[in-house]
């Protein structure tokens, strides 16, 4: 059975015009002789919109009713896709999350896959029918609905791309596919035809928004290729797949995130805070990034992290918390941003970083914090100046 994986963003199904169109991409595959199983996101800004309901109503929603309230977005999309697939001719059947056999863990509105089940998906694609799955979502071992956090659907897509073994996993969204840097800031943001999962991975984890870190992580694991299109509009491509060696090293691409808040405290019992706040925001479900310290036994040692803000919904909530458990013993500061520098072989010596310093400094730009790993650079900076760093590092190392 060559079976092709395909993901349509919410953009793409914005509306019933689009969703035919849609829907006439699927049958045109479906009857070149493939089979097909699609997965979808809910239609345009459903999903903010069913937030935004629930803020009306509570700053602290339960994570479980979020979860039964959000998976109702992927449910409708793929009910009108399958509607619209069956009057063209094509025999659809569209499954949810738990039909469709992702079992995750019970972490509410962030969960993992930890496995899935496709025997009915596969039943269904070997009696002629083109499948259509709510992306964004699964069942956890405890029979409750969950959801996979923001681009989850990706997730869906490749993970079920690995179980199926998929020829590959087609993303399509309203880009055609991934660039050096956002092309909305920076006209000259050159198109990548191919990255690799390692530089993938570290984008979407420093803020770029084309494909979901957890994705990248189920496709390099089964060696899945991805391919990132434009749906709209065919002709470029970006596929992520394990590229041969003897590929250029150095910068690939600039990424940038902002709403971050920088946590931080340096007085006496740090080590027991640290713990008690990350117990916290674990049981939150709340991640943090950089995680950085020095000698807990001295007094001269600190501790900092940070935390992308954008998608936490009781974010006051639980500012208030640890604020009022260490009242002026912990420190938040506001307004952050970073931008990342993202390549193969990116610190295999200091010039990148020290050149990068250098035009920082040069424009005025305030760098507050730094950290490296294999394949990335990022630079901690306010917010106000995130725009500015991106189009100075870009014009330096890709134009």
């Amino acid at each position: 059975m060559q079976v092709i994986v395909q993901k349509y963003g919410g953009s793409s199904l914005s509306d019933l015009n689009k969703l035919n169109k849609v829907a006439e991409m699927i049958a045109s595959l479906k009857n070149s002789g493939k089979d097909v199983a699609v997965v979808v996101s809910a239609m345009g800004k459903t999903t903010d919109s069913l937030i935004e309901m629930a803020r009306q109503i509570s700053n602290d929603p339960p994570k479980r009713e979020m979860d039964m309230l959000l998976s109702t977005g992927e449910r409708i999309t793929m009910s009108l896709l399958c509607i619209a697939l069956n009057k063209l001719g094509i025999e659809a059947i569209s499954l949810t999350g738990s039909q469709a056999g992702i079992i995750t863990n019970d972490k509410h509105s962030d969960a993992r896959v930890i496995e899935v089940r496709p025997f009915r998906v596969l039943d269904e694609l070997e009696s002629g029918k083109v499948v259509v799955v709510g992306g964004f979502q699964g069942v956890s071992y405890k029979r409750d609905i969950t959801t996979l956090g923001r681009g989850g659907s990706d997730t869906t897509a490749v993970a079920l791309a690995a179980a199926l073994n998929a020829e590959r996993c087609e993303i399509y969204s309203d880009v055609d596919g991934v660039y050096s840097t956002d092309p909305s800031i920076v006209e000259e943001a050159k198109h990548l035809s191919e990255i690799s999962y390692e530089q993938m991975q570290e984008m979407s984890e420093a803020g770029a928004k084309v494909l979901n870190a957890q994705a990248v992580q189920f496709a390099k694991e089964a060696n899945i290729a991805i391919y990132a299109r434009s749906t709209f509009k065919p002709g470029k491509e970006t596929i992520v797949r394990k590229l041969p060696a003897g590929i250029p090293k150095g910068v690939k691409a600039v990424v940038h995130e902002n709403d971050i808040v920088g946590v931080n405290f340096d007085d006496d019992k740090k080590k027991e805070k640290l713990i008690w706040v990350l117990n916290y925001l674990d049981s939150a479900q709340i991640k943090i990034k950089e995680l950085n310290t020095s000698d807990f036994n001295t007094d001269f040692s600190k501790i900092s992290f940070l935390i992308p803000t954008k998608n936490i919904i009781s974010w006051e909530k639980i500012e208030k918390d640890i604020k009022d458990k260490f009242v002026g013993d912990i420190n938040f500061q506001f307004g952050l941003g970073t931008v990342s520098l993202i390549g193969d072989g990116i610190n295999n010596d200091n010039f990148i970083l020290k050149e990068t310093l250098k035009i920082l400094s040069e424009e005025n730009v305030d760098v507050k914090g730094l950290t490296t790993t294999s394949f990335r650079i990022s630079i901690l900076l306010s917010s106000a100046e995130v725009l500015d760093a991106v189009k100075v590092c870009h014009r330096r190392w890709i134009e």
